[in-house]
């Protein structure tokens, strides 16, 4: 008995050694080198108004840029081929803040930024979507129009169309969207007697995904007599997608 309880002990002891070494070690990285954070709005510009070195970067397409962007970024297009050179001209020892539309294309740029060597780098959770929804203020290039897009009613109008009507929020940008938008449309095309499919571009239409608290693409919903009756947020495999709606 006393042998086991020695056993428990030295046990018990490695244990919470353990705990604090991995804690001190989290706390050294976090403190030290690097810091990769992604951060709500809130703190984000809080972060970005204190920072007098900061690098803010847009890394959405240059027609998105345009239309709305905040004051002072500078655009690097993420699925740009030189996107990692323009980013290598960075000063990685200054905090780096970046955005995108919903989040997703901005994480990768942390990720890419990680592996570069940057120090601090912080994501916008959300994106701008979230950003303007929050009421914070955006710039939009000289002489350009955002566009309007469809309104709630016109939205509501089109999913009262047809007994089965599935809604794909999509984007030209967005590789998982582009990915299942084949089987999409074969679905519809199988069903087109009783199922309309309508693509709604995010970029195109952010009044109407803001309203419809949409933050992320790939987004589907369908809507049966003008009732939603199943969404799915992010991507989707096609015999997921057909198990799950039954279509």
């Amino acid at each position: 008995m006393r042998l086991k309880s020695l056993t428990l002990l030295v046990s018990l002891g490695f244990f919470i050694a353990s705990c604090q070494q991995a804690t001190t070690s989290d706390a050294q990285e976090s403190s030290g080198n690097k810091i990769a954070r992604t951060i709500p709005v809130e703190e984000y510009e809080q972060k970005l108004g204190a920072s007098p070195n900061a690098q803010l970067i847009d890394v959405r397409t240059p027609q998105e840029y345009t239309e709305g962007h905040l004051k002072d970024a500078v655009n690097m297009d993420i699925n740009n081929t030189d996107f990692d050179e323009m980013i290598g001209k960075l000063n990685k020892d200054k905090p780096v803040f970046v955005y995108c539309l919903a989040g997703s294309r901005s994480a990768q740029a942390v990720d890419i930024m990680k592996g570069m060597g940057f120090k601090e780098v912080y994501n916008l959770a959300g994106g701008i979507m979230k950003w303007e929804r929050a009421g914070k203020p955006v710039t939009v290039g000289e002489g350009t129009t955002r566009p309007k897009g469809m309104t709630v009613a016109e939205f509501n109008e089109l999913i009262n169309k047809r007994n089965y009507v599935l809604v794909d929020y999509n984007a030209p940008w967005c590789v998982p969207c582009k990915k299942m938008l084949p089987y999409i449309e074969k679905l519809a095309e199988k069903d087109k007697d009783r199922l309309i499919l309508v693509k709604i571009d995010a970029d195109d239409n952010k009044d109407l995904l803001a309203e419809r608290n949409i933050q992320n693409i790939p987004y589907l919903e369908l809507y049966l007599d003008g009732k939603l009756v199943w969404k799915h947020e992010g991507y989707i495999e096609e015999a997921d997608l057909l198990k799950e709606t039954k279509l």
